[in-house]
């Protein structure tokens, strides 16, 4: 199959689908989502059961869903069945030559990706975030609109980086840890919490 297959078509599906289409090379472009099977009339891609589709070593597919172990859990699924999982990036955004991402993953309008950064599999740097050098950001890991980390930040997996947040240079962030809208990490962050606030502080474990 030379076109896309997109898991999942709410908002950020449809962002995905608009980064593979001012890419190129991908036609056609079809959702797969059991949920929002009802407004295949009202997006411009149709939409369809994943369960009708069968998926081969000729298929590519991009999961387009916020949950990272959800999200992570499919590309298991599909990198399985020998599914192609491709690393869309934006036309506008900019990646340095150095820099290492993995299958799988998502870069939106706007964002930069410096020296030497290492990015997982299924990660997502979303509209106008910055990724500096030497950053090294584990698989499913988020990092929402305009939310910037300085050099040699680690993220661990599956961690979300909400909007607009800044992290000081070398700062380590765990696993599936949240740093809320806005939020300026000056330290390090264990793995599972919620940090919030300017500096950054836990406001609650993970369950």
């Amino acid at each position: 199959m030379k076109g896309l297959l997109i898991f999942g078509a709410g908002g950020h599906g449809k962002v995905v689908a608009e980064t593979a289409e001012a890419m190129g090379g991908f036609e056609p472009i079809q959702f797969l989502d059991c949920e929002y099977a009802q407004l295949n009339g009202n997006l411009r891609w149709p939409v369809s059961d994943p369960q009708s589709d069968a998926i081969d070593e000729q298929t590519r597919a991009v999961v387009a869903i916020g949950n990272a172990p959800r999200r992570m859990e499919l590309l298991e699924e599909l990198k399985a069945a020998g599914g192609l999982l491709p690393v869309l990036v934006h036309p506008s955004a900019w990646i340095s030559p150095s820099a290492v991402i993995a299958e799988g993953t998502v870069v939106f309008a706007g964002a930069v990706i410096q020296a030497d950064a290492r990015l997982g599999r299924g990660v997502i740097i979303n509209t106008l975030a910055g990724v500096d050098h030497d950053c090294v950001l584990g698989d499913g890991v988020h990092i929402s609109p305009g939310a910037h980390l300085a050099g040699n930040v680690t993220v661990g997996e599956g961690s979300w980086l909400g909007i607009g947040c800044a992290v000081k240079q070398g700062v380590r962030i765990g696993r599936n840890v949240t740093v809320g809208a806005g939020a300026v990490v000056l330290k390090d962050v264990d793995d599972g919490l919620t940090v919030a606030g300017c500096p950054a502080c836990p406001i609650k474990a993970a369950e």
